[in-house]
């Protein structure tokens, strides 16, 4: 018989003790969360990364209780952090969206947090952080495997969209160019004109007007998005809608466009624009379910390929 010393219940239970000293006393020294608690954090955290969410959703993947979850989000109402009305999908359901305030608070914590990571990682020498990421990605992999309802169920990850951190805009070039390379042939062309749409973002934007969103699963970049401000007075870009083939089928490219709709009208912007081509029948699918109207298709030869280029259009409206 094995000694319980030798079991992954040993392990786990040393693992759980050196960690939650570990993080506790990097929480204390750097009061993460002042004025909040971390739960208020949790939810804050939680409404920042989604472009929708109801106070089921909330409960759900917060694993709160109803009651509880009622009077921390009217404390936080109280507080003009968030803003509850009734769900456009579903009026039974409560939608709940973080206000203006409330997003500089997520942003303050989310930097808070970043920074003590960074501490926790300045004593972690460069080579080994990999591996360290690594082991901390399969934990997570492993231990989400038979969660929810039946037997052998795996859990299903939810993605996030978040701002792009260091070496994200690289990516977005990187991993634009060898898709459309790998799916349709296309050449170096298209990796210089995304490279210079980025380009022109990472050197002068406004941040109240356009932003970029990276989607993220199981702590990878799985997809992006950019809205800019178009030539057209009052109009925004929707430009470079991106999704890793093996993240497709999950949603995230509506949750993209979603959330640059709704950041567009949120702002002000009274149309919203986009260039495509007839090739990219999945992403016109997503535009086509999100009101936006094909408005011209003209055809021309680029990057390699003869193609039919499309503007598409999507009015919307007064901000509310």
């Amino acid at each position: 018989m094995a000694h319980a010393s030798d079991t992954p219940i040993h392990e786990i239970r040393a693992f759980n003790r050196f960690y939650t000293n570990l993080i506790g006393a990097l929480d204390y020294s750097r009061q993460l969360y002042v004025p909040y608690t971390l739960t208020e954090a949790r939810v804050l955290y939680e409404l920042a990364h989604a472009s929708h969410l109801d106070a089921a959703d909330l409960r759900s993947e917060l694993s709160l209780d109803a009651g509880y979850l009622s009077r921390l989000l009217g404390k936080l109402e109280k507080d003009g952090i968030v803003e509850r009305a009734p769900s456009a999908r579903d009026p039974r359901r409560q939608r709940i969206t973080l206000t203006a305030r409330g997003r500089e608070t997520a942003g303050l914590l989310d930097e808070r947090s970043t920074e003590a990571i960074g501490s926790l990682l300045s004593g972690v020498p460069a080579a080994e952080r990999p591996r360290l990421a690594t082991a901390m990605r399969t934990v997570r992999e492993i231990l989400s495997k038979g969660e929810g309802e039946g037997e052998g169920r795996v859990a299903v990850s939810r993605p996030v969209l978040r701002e792009p951190g260091p070496g994200d805009l690289g990516w977005i070039v990187q991993r634009n160019a060898a898709l459309y390379a790998a799916e349709f042939g296309w050449n170096t062309d298209y990796e210089g004109l995304v490279a210079r749409i980025v380009a022109d973002f990472a050197e002068d934007h406004d941040p109240h007007l356009e932003r970029v969103w990276i989607a993220e699963l199981d702590g990878r970049p799985v997809g992006s998005v950019m809205c800019v401000r178009d030539e057209a007075p009052g109009t925004a870009r929707l430009r470079l809608l991106l999704v890793e083939p093996d993240a497709r089928g999950r949603g995230i490219g509506d949750q993209l466009v979603d959330a640059c709709v709704e950041f567009a009208r949120g702002v002000g912007y009274r149309e919203m624009t986009l260039w495509t081509n007839d090739v990219l029948r999945a992403a016109r699918a997503i535009y086509q379910r999100h009101g936006f109207v094909l408005a011209e298709e003209k055809p021309h030869r680029s990057f390699g390929a003869d193609l039919m280029g499309q503007d598409w259009h999507l009015h919307l409206g007064s901000a509310s």
